[in-house]
């Protein structure tokens, strides 16, 4: 029999729906049909759901709140739904399997209530005398989004705020009016009405409040003296008049509890913190507490709240210093480089627009408050480029015996490579017949030493190339040695006459000393000591090499100032019987 039917549906029968279902409209909780009629047809009738399928024919058991209902004879394949909810807010389509035809999409909206309406701080809400009157209600999970309006009296009170919130199903919403009343307009007693209506629920729903006007304390909070300077004593008074009668001061600093104040009056020594940081006094009776708060005009010194950091920047670019300091009274900032008395900004960013080498060094910024105090903090610019090298171009060196040229170069970041070059040699490190190439680093830059042993004639008409590479490029400079002179005979003998003049001097010192402390019980008489300073600085030659030479190896200094002629003369005289 079901092959008949097969055969004949497939004999050329054309089919089509007399009843397709349509968009609906439903509240949730309703019942709801979607029409699906073929007439003639009796094969197998499929109903999709959002693209998947309900079940097979008249089967829906996986879905106990679906029936297919009508006279099958007939071809009715209505989907009837018992009670909609949410879930079944979709789009549905009829199918005939064997008759390969398909109903329209009908889009079924499912009508959701909102939730009864809430008014924050119901059903009583207990108002401060003198204060505005804020109210929140909100109505939730509805379909589409509730309305809300406000009443007093029956009247709507207009000016209230809206804002709507999508739930995570996509189909529900949330909405919260918020609703201000000036105190002039409240009154206490008064009913105010917060309705919510949707489609779902024309008539709405609806909640109230009671506003109840309360008189809590009214406080004055007052600081003297003021302005004051800092680590100074300061007293508080908090004065409350209220009804009934206050029962609690309460003082906090900060949000912390001062346990040793109680009363009306708080006495202490203010620190810079009393500036920003408000002392409060809480006054509580019966009916509530007031809260009042206040700073203290302290003066204090400046105090740093950014730190600035120390800048690594490459040749060309910009380089941005920035710091922060409060201080009370205004302070003033000041930028400087330190050694220059130049002012480089009076804010709190100091920009260097395409540093050069010369960029580099300390930087200073300094902050004061007038006749309170002042601070400052030192950062450093390091400046990344090509090297520099700062030589003697001519240096010298004793015919026959073993010379050095030395080749100072500042670097950052430090040179990759540094070689000397003269006639047809080149030499970067270590020893090449005559001459050495010694590389060594110190806290300014790097000394480069060409080392030559043995120095002939035709060393002092050479010309020496020292050059000096890192990732930003090099420089050069080009050294001539000349022949140093040997030390003429008279200025040996000069330097040894020297030494014994120094010699006296010094012995005429220690008897003049001897003297003074033989006599010094005698009244009246007065010792002189000569002041005679030596200070050697010797540098010892490192691996067998002789010491370096650079302008920064101190000198021998000697000092003597010889003694007074009157003075040395009167102590010869009385010391003569004793020394």
């Amino acid at each position: 029999m079901a092959k008949d039917k097969f055969r004949r549906m497939n004999e050329g029968q054309v089919y089509s729906f007399s009843q397709q279902p349509q968009d609906q409209v439903v509240v949730s909780g309703q019942p709801v049909t979607l029409l699906c009629a073929i007439p003639e047809y009796d094969g197998f009738v499929l109903w999709i759901k959002d693209g998947l399928a309900l079940g097979v024919g008249r089967d829906l058991s996986s879905y106990p709140q679906y029936l297919v209902v009508g006279n099958h004879l007939s071809g009715e394949h209505h989907l009837k739904i018992l009670r909609a909810e949410l879930q079944d807010d979709a789009v549905y389509e009829c199918q005939a399997i064997q008759a390969a035809i398909r109903s329209r999409p009908a889009r079924l909206t499912v009508l959701v209530p909102p939730d009864d309406p809430i008014i924050l701080g119901g059903p009583v809400i207990s108002l401060r005398a003198g204060d505005p009157l804020n109210l929140t209600c909100h109505a939730d999970n509805a379909k589409p989004a509730a309305s809300i309006i406000w009443l007093r009296k029956g009247e709507v009170i207009n000016g209230a705020t809206y804002s709507k919130t999508l739930l995570r199903d996509g189909k529900r919403e949330s909405i919260v009016s918020t609703l201000f009343i000036s105190p002039g307009d409240v009154e206490n007693g008064q009913s105010i009405v917060c309705r919510a209506t949707n489609k779902a629920i024309p008539g709405g729903k609806e909640t109230s409040v009671t506003i109840d006007i309360q008189h809590p304390p009214l406080v004055n909070l007052s600081v003297e003296p003021q302005p004051v300077l800092e680590d100074n004593i300061v007293t508080f008074h908090c004065s409350a008049k209220a009804n009934p009668a206050v029962t609690q001061y309460r003082w906090a600093k900060r949000g912390h509890i001062i346990k040793e104040a109680s009363g009306e009056l708080y006495r202490t020594t203010v620190d810079y913190t009393y500036f920003s940081e408000p002392v409060s006094c809480e006054v509580t009776n019966a009916l509530g507490s007031t809260n009042l708060s206040r700073t203290v005009d302290v003066y204090f010194g400046p105090r740093m709240t950014s730190e600035p950091q120390s800048l690594l920047v490459d040749l060309g670019s910009d380089a941005v210093f920035s710091c922060a300091w409060i201080g009370n009274p205004s302070l003033t900032i000041v930028w400087m480089k330190r050694g220059s008395g130049v002012v480089l900004s009076n804010e709190k960013t100091l920009t260097l627009k395409s540093v050069r080498q010369e960029d580099a060094g300390k930087y200073v910024c300094r902050a004061v408050v007038p006749r309170v105090g002042a601070g400052e903090r030192e950062v450093t610019l390091t400046v990344n480029g090509p090297p520099i090298i700062s030589s003697t171009q001519t240096q010298h060196a004793l015919h026959g015996e073993k010379g050095q040229i030395k080749c100072f170069i500042r670097s950052t970041p430090p040179p990759d490579r540094i070689a000397w070059s003269w006639k047809e040699n080149v030499l970067e490190s270590g020893t090449s017949g005559r001459y050495t190439v010694e590389t060594v680093n110190t806290e300014e830059g790097v000394i480069s030493t060409l080392t030559i042993s043995n120095i002939v004639r035709a060393d002092f008409q050479t010309i020496y190339n020292c050059t000096a590479w890192n990732s930003f490029g090099s420089d050069t400079e080009i050294i001539r040695l000349k022949e140093q002179e040997s030390v003429p005979m008279a200025v040996i003998i000069g330097v040894a006459v020297g030494a014994g003049v120094a010699f006296l001097v010094l012995m005429a010192t220690i008897v003049a000393f001897c003297c003074a402390r033989s006599q010094r019980n005698l009244k009246g008489v007065v010792s002189a000591k000569n002041d005679i300073r030596v200070e050697i600085v010797h540098k010892e030659p490192s691996s067998g090499r002789e010491a370096e030479d650079h302008t920064t190896i101190k000198q021998l200094m000697v000092r003597a100032q010889p003694m007074p002629h009157s003075i040395l003369s009167t102590q010869t005289s009385r010391c003569s019987p004793y020394c």
